[in-house]
């Protein structure tokens, strides 16, 4: 009896630290199918800023670019309303030395919103932030800020026929530019919320950062995507 009870007591040992490392396993999987994910997140804002920027006299002015203090990228926000709207994304922001030139390895945020009124319909769009002041940057490094309410956001200009404003523009402290992919009457950016994703940088980085820590104090490498992402900025940011 007491050897079938050792026998029996190593048997449950056994199966604990099986099922122990099974979902060791599965927490190591699903950590890298969401790092996976976030390397998508990170190509898809290169594939947004190229496709904005591919038609110069519809693009971001490159002034702009050269003089702002970050840029953000939500790919695929999605929208949607009837009577009572939602709205709600995941992306990327770089942070932008003006004096240098140099880019930021990107940081993860999230982008929501509601609204009501009398609307129907859904989308999908591309939006882009264009951070001009330092005020600005440091208010999407707070836990969370409104566009619109916190921080002012006003509508960005495009292509050359922007280059008489800009000097008027370059005052505003977000700009913001979309690119829509679906059927909804207009977009507005009044009361977006910002905040941060320290989940997305972990999983995307392999130790706990803060968007400070990657966009302000620098204390990460870029991985080899965020070097495509900083090389594309570069490109359309010093011309």
């Amino acid at each position: 009896m007491k050897n079938a009870f050792l026998i029996k007591g190593d048997k449950v040992k056994i199966n604990f630290f099986s099922i122990l490392i099974a979902l060791l396993c599965c927490f190591l999987f699903s950590v890298t199918c969401f790092a996976g994910k976030l390397e998508t997140r990170v190509e898809n804002s290169i594939d947004v800023l190229n496709e904005i920027m591919a038609i110069p006299e519809k693009g971001i002015p490159i002034d702009l670019l050269k003089r702002c203090r970050a840029v953000a990228i939500f790919p695929s926000v999605l929208k949607g309303a009837f009577i009572f709207g939602a709205q709600g994304g995941k992306g990327i922001i770089c942070s932008h030395d003006p004096q240098t030139g140099q880019w930021s390895p990107p940081a993860f945020f999230t982008i929501g919103a509601g609204s009501w009124g009398l609307q129907i319909g859904g989308q999908s769009t591309d939006i882009l932030l264009v951070i001009m002041t330092k005020r600005g940057l440091d208010s999407l490094l707070t836990t969370k800020v409104k566009l619109g309410g916190d921080i002012g956001v006003a509508a960005g200009p495009v292509g050359r026929r922007a280059e008489a404003g800009v000097d008027l523009l370059l005052r505003a402290e977000i700009l913001s530019y979309s690119r829509s992919k679906g059927l909804f009457a207009g977009l507005s950016l009044e009361g977006a919320t910002i905040f941060q994703n320290p989940d997305a940088n972990r999983a995307f980085y392999g130790k706990e950062l803060s968007g400070r820590d990657i966009l302000i104090d620098k204390k990460i490498k870029p991985t080899p995507d965020g070097k495509k992402l900083i090389n594309t900025l570069e490109k359309y940011s010093s011309h």
